[in-house]
């Protein structure tokens, strides 16, 4: 079955390199990625204290982006809801798509409740939870309707005209990250974050639920196939061993730039508050709310990694961990073969991460591109 290739990217620091030139080189590999046939540019957003992501306003790096490529999708993965108003948002939106011919897809989560701390805001799950989902009821409506009546916890408009819409109807593409479930029964598409094993199971839930919840057959309200992938990290070079040897020290550094700077700060602050939960998670993630698609109990980011660094059990050296990916065109083919064999139909690439340089992302970018994905792809345009 042909599958669609995407990437999602942080863009984390890079030592001693000047903030405009790290966008410089990211906006040349984003122009590869346009003209090599990828599906879709997703871009995370994460603010301070978190160092690893340069680009905390996902909508002024994709408009940049929008002007640079003519094919590929346009993702921001995922909008924080919490921390945005509905209506700049709907607002925003509707400029990136039109700034995009259209090409625009929304990511959307809920983010974590020490970041909701640090934006001022109630540091507890549940409040989290319902402006998340205040947030995306108002988002729905309002962009599509010429007028915007609603009343909630946070937020009150009356008959508010809403002068900008999008061009895709009733709104862009949708994404939920992490829980198939929960995409499923929203109607969206999802990436998942885990292990083959864990996609192949992720994959049979998505397409039951999905089933169930809207029909056989049935399409997204965008009238497109529900996607759901894993985001694979990687390094691919002309051997095995020499991708090996840089992508193991990346991964740590990598590691390291996700989980440890936000743990950092709320320890010097004393925020233990976000140590421990009820559910038993621990690491400053704090209580899941309740009545929502049960899933893995979610641990802090740093152990949950190290979780699928330890569950792999099959003896290849390419896979550190089973979440990430190191080798040459043809063990990475390898891998997507069994990928292939798990139903899913997308696949979301990360190519520059921990203290890879920009040279070795586009080194990987050309053989990932010229070698492995006319294999398994489908074609970039269209549904």
């Amino acid at each position: 079955m042909p599958i669609k290739f995407g990437v999602f990217d942080h863009i984390e620091p890079v030592d001693q390199m000047p903030l405009h030139e790290v966008y410089n080189l990211r906006m040349q590999q984003i122009e590869k990625f346009d003209s090599n046939g990828y599906y879709a540019y997703h871009l995370a957003e994460h603010h301070t204290p978190a160092v690893h992501s340069l680009a905390p306003s996902q909508n002024v790096f994709l408009a940049a982006a929008s002007q640079r490529t003519s094919q590929l999708k346009l993702a921001p993965c995922v909008y924080v809801l919490p921390l945005h108003h509905p209506l700049r948002l709907i607002e925003e939106i509707s400029m990136l798509d039109h700034l995009s011919k259209g090409r625009l897809e929304i990511g959307i989560g809920r983010g974590g409740v020490m970041e909701a701390f640090f934006w001022g805001q109630e540091a507890d799950s549940e409040t989290n939870y319902l402006r998340y989902k205040e947030t995306l009821d108002i988002l729905k409506k309002g962009l599509n309707t010429d007028s915007l009546s609603y009343e909630g916890q946070f937020h009150k408009f009356d008959e508010l005209p809403m002068r900008l819409g999008p061009v895709q109807r009733p709104y862009p593409p949708m994404w939920y990250m992490r829980n198939a479930e929960t995409a499923a029964l929203e109607g969206m598409n999802t990436v998942v974050v885990g292990t083959l094993d864990s996609l192949r199971a992720e994959t049979i839930r998505f397409k039951r639920v999905w089933e169930t919840t809207h029909g056989k057959n049935t399409q997204t309200a965008q009238g497109t196939e529900p996607k759901i992938g894993l985001v694979v990290h990687m390094v691919v070079a002309e051997t095995d061993e020499e991708a090996i040897q840089i992508a193991k020290p990346a991964w740590e550094k990598y590691r390291w730039n996700l989980a440890a700077p936000r743990r950092i700060e709320a320890e010097r602050r004393g925020l233990t508050q976000f140590q421990s939960s009820t559910d038993g998670s621990f690491g400053f993630v704090g209580d899941r709310p309740a009545n929502l698609p049960d899933r893995e109990t979610r641990r802090d980011i740093e152990a949950e990694i190290e979780r699928f660094d330890n569950q792999s059990a099959r003896e290849d050296p390419t896979r550190l961990g089973g979440v990430a990916l190191a080798g040459s065109p043809e063990s990475v083919m390898r891998y997507m073969d069994e990928y292939v064999d798990t139903g899913a139909n997308y696949f979301m690439c990360s190519f520059q991460w921990g203290d890879l340089d920009h040279d070795t992302a586009m080194k990987s970018i050309s053989l990932f591109s010229s070698e492995v994905m006319p294999h398994y792809s489908q074609p970039a345009k269209g549904v």
